[in-house]
C-alpha cells in the first residue's frame, strides 16, 4: 500500500490545525518525565494553551490551544525536551513503564536513550515517518502488544526476540546488539518504502527487512495479547521503595495538578494507556501523594470505573 497523502503527523515545530486550535505534540522517549520538565509542559500549558497536558496512547503528550508556538519551542528546548529539530517526530519510543523497577526480566529503560540518540545521530532516519513505533518490553507484555513498527521483547536476561509489525520474528539477539539492530531495522524500512507510513502496509514488509538485516529466525513464536492491565495504586518496587500509578480521567491533565505532581519531585512515566507513574518513593510521602493528588482528580483505584473509559 502506497500512501499518496503527505504524513501529517504533528510535532512542536509543525502543529496541527485542530478544530479547537493549534496542537502540539511531544515525543517522550520511553515516557521519562523529569519533575522540572513536567513544570515546564504545565506553564506552556497555562500560559500558551488551554490549561491542560493531554497524555496519548503512545506514552507522549499534546498541548493544545497553543497561541505561540516560537516560545511552545523555545520552552521545550531549554528543558530537553526539543533536542533535535530535525528528527523530533520520529522520536516515537515506547517502553515497558515499571521495568527494573517492578518485575520483568530484563531492565529495557537503559536501552531507551540509547535508541533516542542513535535516532538523532542519523540523518537519514529524520525521513522516518511520524507514525513509526519503536517499542521496548521487558518480557512482562504489556508493549509489545501496542502493535509497533520495529522492537525488541526480552525472552530473559541476556535475551531478545526481534519484533516487526507486532510480531515476534523468531530472531533472537543480545542486549549489546539490540539498538544497533532495531537501528538497522529502520534504516531498512525506509530501504524498502514507497510512501508506507507503517510496516505492515508494505507489501511482504517483515520478510523482506529480515533479508535485509542478514538474521536468521529461529523455530520459537511468542504470542502478544492486546490487552494488558494498567499499572494503577501502590505498586511495590523491587528496592523497597513505592511507585504509584494514577489514571488521569479521559487522558487531560490540569496544569495545575501536574505542577503538584513536579513538586515531588521524583521521575514520572506516562504510560501508553493516558495514565502515569510516579517513582520511587519512600512509604511515608507516598501516602501523603495519594491524599493530595486523589482529591485533585488522579485515579489510584485500579476498580474505578473511569478506567473503562477509553
Amino acid at each position: 500500500m502506497t500512501r499518496t497523502n503527505p504524513d501529517s503527523c504533528p510535532g512542536v515545530l509543525r502543529l496541527h490545525q485542530a478544530a479547537d486550535g493549534p496542537l502540539a505534540r511531544i515525543r517522550l522517549p520511553g515516557g521519562r518525565l523529569e519533575p522540572g520538565q513536567l513544570q515546564v509542559l504545565a506553564q506552556a500549558a497555562a500560559e500558551l494553551g488551554d490549561g491542560n497536558i493531554e497524555l496519548t496512547s503512545r506514552g507522549n503528550v499534546q498541548l493544545r490551544q497553543m497561541h505561540d508556538a516560537a516560545a511552545l519551542s523555545e520552552r521545550l528546548a531549554g528543558a530537553g525536551l526539543l533536542p533535535s529539530r530535525t528528527h523530533e517526530r520520529v522520536r516515537n519510543i515506547v517502553a515497558s513503564p515499571l521495568s527494573g523497577r517492578i518485575g520483568g526480566l530484563s531492565d529495557v529503560h537503559g536501552l531507551v536513550p540509547v535508541l533516542d540518540t542513535g535516532l538523532q545521530a542519523a540523518a537519514r532516519l529524520a525521513e522516518l515517518p511520524g507514525r513509526v513505533l519503536f517499542t521496548l518490553d521487558d518480557g512482562r507484555g504489556d508493549i509489545s502488544g501496542l502493535a509497533g513498527d520495529i522492537g525488541v521483547h526480552a525472552t530473559g536476561a541476556d535475551e531478545f526476540a526481534l519484533v516487526l509489525a507486532g510480531r515476534d520474528t523468531g530472531i533472537r539477539i543480545s542486549p549489546a546488539d539490540a539498538v544497533q539492530v532495531m537501528l538497522a531495522a529502520a534504516h531498512g524500512f525506509l530501504d524498502l518504502g514507497s510512501g508506507q507510513w507503517r510496516l505492515h502496509e508494505v507489501d511482504d514488509g517483515v520478510r523482506r527487512l529480515i533479508e535485509i538485516l542478514g538474521l536468521s529466525p529461529g523455530p520459537d513464536r511468542l504470542e502478544f495479547g492486546a490487552a494488558q492491565d494498567i499499572p494503577i495504586g501502590w505498586l511495590d518496587q523491587n528496592n523497597g521503595l513505592v511507585s504509584l500509578g494514577a489514571a488521569v480521567r479521559l487522558g487531560s491533565l490540569p496544569a495545575r495538578t501536574a505542577e503538584f505532581i513536579a513538586a515531588i519531585e521524583h521521575p514520572i512515566f506516562i504510560t501508553p494507556w493516558r495514565s502515569l507513574v510516579i517513582t520511587d518513593l519512600a512509604e511515608w510521602p507516598a501516602e501523603q501523594v495519594v491524599r493530595v493528588l486523589a482529591p485533585m482528580g488522579l485515579i489510584f483505584d485500579a476498580n474505578s470505573p473511569w478506567l473503562q473509559v477509553r
